[in-house]
């Protein structure tokens, strides 16, 4: 029996690892039935890569499950390099078709299958009813509940008929947190009538759609569990499970996040969310190893052995790891088919869905742009779910159109230190574009804006955050995420091409 537990314990971890082959312990691993493995923008150069990379692993464990997360929009790790051709959800939810968010969401899908990847950690179902959100935002469909569950709906059912499971996250939801929880751990203070109205609402919507998996949420919401974090809570798990009636593979956010870690140790943290009904747990960060990947399978065994957690709970949490898989296999030719279609054409939906979520206000003098512009894109810090190298803005897509159009990037500490004023000489006699995200979030970035437009009211401003009061400039122009699909969908517009 100590065999069989020690195996149950290896089935519920998806570890992640550096570099873009599998380390020789992650095939020792993977030969000893480790259940899960997840990747990272650091395993991936491109598209033929990772899927060589899956089929490596796989090779060790052909059950294994491979998981990526993969949200589009400002949110990617398959485009890491050249940013998302797809608009992310606050853009699909802007766009509010249903049917064009399922179809960007199955070309997400084809895309993966043909990776290899069976898993995805996505759709966020956040609903973003904190303006002042500083890790959901873009990622967020709206902050309407039943936007955000019909198009969670949509995102899952897209997906999956790509044969790739969604995982609908960030359970039992992390849109009014003013704390990012990779750094700390948010409160939502919300009574069970709003949190079943509000939060809960794209879960069950996730849950009717067939998601396979759910992802919960390292914050603290006190009308549940006043002590422990929902990832830990068993009161929490119950709910999703007996009220909401899920079945399927709940998976932990990255357990190495700081609030988690940092009060329970990785180890402590891993036991507790088994013990509480969490059935697979993600490890991600820089220094997974294979250290890490034993200590937490041999404190899941001792925890058994101590009574801390029962081997009842460990053998249904790697059952329903095993049942993801079951699902995984059911769906092989569904990929094999979403694959082929990703190599004769895939992409498609991406520009189109875009183009659709843009928003534009405009005063009676605005004209198109017709000649070179000068682009200030101000650049403010981003949360740990983006990776820092994504490429974003509006300049590079205007300058395609008109080309001799320059470029420049103000932070917070040059525009407070003379680049502001600079940036503004450099444009004399040019048209003038600025281009933020979040604005509102930002009082640096606030007030540079206002600074501008005292001098330049002419100018042309894209929002490519989540839009925060009365649009400004000669020209407004919203986009709702910032990728650089996004960006071509505002050039377009400041251009007149469409």
């Amino acid at each position: 029996m100590a065999d069989q537990v020690r195996i149950w314990a290896d089935g519920v971890l998806q570890p992640g690892f550096v570099g873009v082959t599998p380390p020789e312990w992650l095939r020792r691993r993977l030969d000893e039935g480790l259940g899960g493995v997840a990747l990272f923008g650091r395993n991936i150069v491109d598209l033929d890569q990772l899927a060589a990379l899956s089929a490596a692993l796989r090779a060790h464990n052909p059950a294994v499950v491979i998981a990526l997360d993969e949200e589009s929009g400002d949110v990617t790790r398959i485009e890491i390099g050249s940013g998302s051709t797809r608009p992310g959800n606050h853009a699909l939810g802007a766009a509010d078709d249903p049917e064009l968010t399922a179809s960007v969401a199955a070309d997400i899908g084809d895309q993966l299958a043909a990776a290899g990847i069976t898993l995805n950690y996505a759709p966020t179902a956040d609903v973003n009813n904190n303006p002042d959100n500083p890790v959901i935002g873009v990622r967020s469909f709206g902050t309407d509940p039943d936007l955000v569950s019909r198009h969670t709906a949509a995102w899952v059912r897209g997906l999956q008929s790509s044969g790739v499971a969604a995982c609908a996250k960030h359970f039992p939801g992390h849109g009014d947190t003013d704390v990012d929880s990779h750094h700390g751990l948010p409160i939502v203070h919300a009574d069970r009538e709003r949190l079943a109205r509000l939060e809960l609402a794209p879960f069950r919507a996730a849950i009717e759609a067939g998601t396979q998996s759910i992802m919960t949420a390292h914050v603290l919401l006190p009308a549940l569990d006043p002590a422990v974090p929902a990832t830990l809570s068993a009161p929490v798990m119950d709910l999703l499970r007996t009220e909401l009636g899920f079945a399927g593979l709940v998976v932990t956010d990255g357990i190495e996040m700081a609030p988690i870690k940092a009060q329970y140790g990785l180890a402590g943290a891993v036991v507790r969310a088994v013990a509480a009904g969490v059935d697979a747990v993600c490890v991600g960060g820089e220094t997974a190893d294979e250290a890490t990947a034993i200590l937490l399978r041999d404190a899941l065994v001792q925890a058994v052995h101590d009574g801390t957690l029962s081997e009842q709970r460990l053998a249904e949490a790697a059952g329903r790891v095993a049942a993801l898989a079951s699902w995984s296999a059911a769906q092989a030719t569904v990929r094999q088919e979403a694959a082929a279609r990703w190599r004769t054409g895939g992409g498609q939906p991406g520009l189109e869905a875009a183009r659709r979520a843009v928003r534009t206000w405009k005063t009676a003098a605005a004209e198109p742009l017709m000649k070179p512009a000068h682009v200030v894109e101000f650049t403010t810090s981003v949360n740990l779910a983006v990776d820092a190298a994504t490429p974003w803005g509006v300049g590079g897509p205007l300058a395609e159109i008109l080309p001799g159009t320059t470029v420049e990037r103000l932070d917070a500490a040059a525009a407070r230190n003379g680049g502001l004023p600079a940036a503004l000489q450099a444009a004399s006699g040019r048209p003038l574009v600025l281009v933020v995200r979040d604005a509102h979030r930002h009082d640096w970035l606030s007030t540079a804006l206002r600074t501008a437009l005292a001098e330049r009211p002419d100018a042309y401003v894209v929002e490519m955050g989540v839009p925060g009061g009365e649009p400004v400039g000669s020209m407004h122009v919203a986009t709702f995420g910032s990728a650089p699909v996004c960006g071509r969908a505002a050039a377009e517009v400041l251009t007149g091409a469409r």
